[in-house]
């Protein structure tokens, strides 16, 4: 039986933090081979992860260095990125080259939205795949969806034969009304279909909590991390096969690891705490950015504004407010200037086209934050500076 815990290739460690090229691929090889010698098989990525080189680096990290039994491959169609069917073949023939193998043990089409469904359902996209699956090219074959699970439910209705979906599950989001977590599962559980799950620690937002809901959670078990908790959750769900955690470091993957090297499902007090948790957390974050930069990667803001950044520094520059020194002075806008003086546009700089925000998984009106963002990180930083340095009278 496989087990439960996946690898996922889109926040990979890189040797250049400004460029999600620069994967340290030396890293990925020491962390493919913790997760593949404690019995983990579970390789994640997707065309345009890691501006296009997460699907090579599974190539070097994993494919040229064990027999293709010791690990199972998944990838994605880019549904947003084609333009017509004839791109069908280019891509998948590309994509079988970049990862190095005669066929995909689980193949997705990618963020398959019901918009995103007509336009499939016009090329022809589905039946092309089923073809590649007939033809033992494809031995699973699913696609992930950041929609309602009411056009979850109609995709499914209109189009089965699926094998499984890909969807956002977390505790944060199990009853968020743009996410829909809980909803959406229960969609494809009536349709009999296995889940893989994606972004069960929310880009990092489950793995560092407040206090208040980490003293809660380890008043039950003082060894588990935060990160734990959110992926015992989902892999606890029955019709969740495999749960996929984006992992940086080593030391974040040798944790997942070991947390889930012999996993048992969450009792019912485990649950009631955890969704305990959840209400805590729901009150401490200003927006629910993952950072998983579809944003900026498939739509490339007009104006160059680096906006998970930018959401990044707003989030932890709200978390300690209080701490702001008289005059405005806080080290998040320290950083903000930083990055607009290396040629990114301002925050202030969005002209609401909204461009970006038809790609958000997390459903964020990006604009509108974009303006709170500018409104609070955007002051005189010589100002603040002077304040800061200025002896007391």
């Amino acid at each position: 039986m496989q087990k439960k815990l996946g690898f996922g290739f889109m926040r990979l460690p890189v040797l250049n933090p400004d460029d999600m090229t620069s994967i340290d691929i030396e890293q990925v090889k020491k962390m493919a081979d913790y997760f593949i010698g404690h019995g983990f098989t579970y390789f994640d990525t997707a065309y345009m992860y890691h501006d296009y080189k997460s699907e090579e680096a599974l190539r070097r990290a994993v494919v040229e260095r064990y027999p293709r039994d010791a690990f199972t491959a998944a990838t994605k169609m880019p549904l947003a990125l084609m333009k017509s069917a004839d791109e069908h073949a280019k891509i998948f023939e590309n994509q079988k080259k970049n990862v190095g193998v005669d066929f995909f043990d689980y193949y997705l089409l990618h963020n398959m939205t019901l918009e995103q469904y007509e336009r499939a359902k016009k090329w022809g996209t589905v039946d092309y795949l089923k073809a590649k699956r007939d033809a033992e090219e494809i031995r699973k074959l699913g696609f992930s969806c950041h929609d309602t699970a009411e056009n979850l439910a109609k995709i499914l209705d209109d189009c089965p034969g699926f094998d499984f979906v890909q969807l956002q599950i977390n505790y944060l989001d199990w009853e968020n009304a743009g996410v829909q977590s809980g909803a959406c599962y229960k969609a494809a559980e009536e349709h009999g279909l296995k889940v893989t799950v994606m972004e069960p620690v929310k880009g990092g937002t489950l793995a560092k909590i407040p206090e208040d809901a980490e003293k809660l959670l380890r008043s039950i078990h003082p060894d588990w991390e935060p990160a734990h908790w959110a992926i015992k959750f989902v892999a606890s769900l029955p019709d969740v096969q495999t749960v996929l955690s984006g992992m940086s470091t080593f030391e974040q993957l040798k944790s997942n690891v070991d947390a889930m090297t012999d996993f048992t499902p969450f009792t019912g007090e485990e649950r009631d705490a955890v969704m305990k948790a959840g209400e805590i957390i729901r009150k401490w974050y200003a927006i629910p950015c993952t950072g998983c930069r579809y944003c900026v990667e498939t739509n490339h803001c007009p104006r160059n504004i680096p906006i998970p950044n930018y959401f990044a520094l707003y989030n932890a520059a709200k978390q300690r407010e209080p701490e702001s020194i008289p005059g405005g002075f806080m080290i998040e806008r320290l950083y903000y200037g930083n990055l607009v003086n290396d040629g990114y546009g301002k925050a202030s700089a969005c002209v609401k086209c909204r461009k970006c925000e038809k790609v958000c998984p997390q459903h964020i009106k990006i604009a509108d934050f974009l303006a709170d963002a500018a409104d609070f990180l955007e002051i005189d930083m010589a100002g603040a500076l002077e304040a800061l340095h200025k002896k007391p009278e």
